[in-house]
This record gives structure tokens, sequence and C-alpha cells, in this order.
């Protein structure tokens, strides 16, 4: 989970869409921008490209109108993440990510092909977003969530390797080419960000010169 700078001002079907008796907050315009804000990215394991998009309530409505069509309560999420978060223990104790940084609370990492989210505070918010990251990559208690957490480490690993090599690279030039495709990967809006800016903010001590792509 990465910093998301939401669009401030509401897409204009919600308000119409409110006022409807079955109105809908997912109208094309909630969802352009919804991509656009959150770079086409899961805001929870932040797959890119998603083959199934969904608008997911940070807040659940439970038919309450206000909090159905809030603007600031919609987030991008796939289909996988959302049904996860979909139990009671995450009811209002996930952290905001248009309104807090959350890699200052978190530390997200892939530790011997496991991803381990460690919370950085005792807040219950913050120990909960940890745990329900985790499961988004590791929950297998279905078959279907077992195959989805699958695609999702698969993809993370391929970009962790991706990343050490391109370190290794940068070791020997650290003005040639894979600078830049660091500068691409340590950026919020690159899949799994949080991953490989937190990687390299732990060896800022071996990458010294990477120390402005990943600040907070």
């Amino acid at each position: 989970m990465v910093r998301i700078h939401r669009t401030p001002t509401p897409p204009a079907s919600l308000e119409r869409e409110k006022a409807k008796n079955r109105g809908s907050y997912r109208e094309q315009d909630v969802l352009a921008q919804l991509r656009a804000d959150f770079h086409d990215k899961c805001y929870l394991c932040e797959m890119d490209e998603l083959q199934s998009v969904e608008v997911e309530h940070l807040q659940p409505h439970q038919g309450d109108k206000d909090l159905k069509f809030a603007w600031k309560n919609l987030f991008l999420s796939c289909a996988h993440c959302n049904s996860v978060k979909n139990q009671r223990k995450y009811d209002n104790t996930i952290l905001d990510c248009c309104l807090v940084e959350p890699e200052a609370l978190l530390r997200q990492a892939l530790e011997n092909g496991t991803v381990v989210v460690r919370p950085l505070t005792q807040d219950e918010t913050v120990q909960k977003t940890a745990e329900l990251i985790e499961e988004c990559f590791e929950k297998t208690n279905t078959g279907i969530r077992t195959l989805e957490c699958e695609t999702r480490k698969k993809a993370l690993k391929q970009t962790m390797g991706l990343l050490n090599q391109t370190l290794g690279k940068y070791r020997k030039d650290p003005k040639g080419e894979a600078l830049q495709v660091l500068r691409g990967m340590l950026d919020r809006k690159y899949k799994f960000s949080a991953f490989t800016r937190t990687y390299v903010r732990s060896h800022l001590d071996d990458y010294p010169g990477l120390a402005r792509e990943v600040t907070l």
C-alpha cells in the first residue's frame, strides 16, 4: 500500500446516481477517475493492469447512501482483495491511503517467498491493515484464493527479481541506464512499489544515491 493523491472533486455521476432508488456508484466517470488516481493498481495488493476491477468501500456502507456514494469512501480494488477484505474484523479498521502515508506505518517485504507486512506502530488500524495485506497474498482457505495468491506472489517475485538484477547493474554503473529503470520501479505508480521502495529504503547503506527516490 502506498500513498494515493485522490482528485478532490467527485465524479459528476455520484450525485446524480445517489438521487436514484437504485443508483450506481460504478459509472464510467467514477471508474476512469479511480483508475487514474490509483495508477490502475489495486490499492491493497498493488497488482496493475487489473482484469477484474471493483469499486471498493473502505468503510462498509451497509445501505447508508451517504457512505455508499461518498467519493472519499471509494477505492480501486481487484476482486480477490475485495473478497479477502470482506470480513467483519476489517470493518472500519483499514488505513485510508489517501489521508496517511502507509510507508511510514508499514514495512512490506518478500521474505523467503512469503509476504510479510510488519506494522510499525501499535495502532489497531495499522495492525489490521498489515494483517489484511498479508492475507491478500497468503490466504489459502479455498482453491480459488490459493490460485489468486499464487498469481500475486509470482508477479511480486518477478518484480523483486528484476529489482535485484537492476540494483546489481546500478552498483557497477550508478549513472547508467539502470538508474532510469530504478527510478521507474521506485515510483509509487509502479506495481508493488511499496515492496520495491521498502527494500531499497532498508538497504540505503548500499545504495545511498537512491535515497531521494524513496523519500516519504
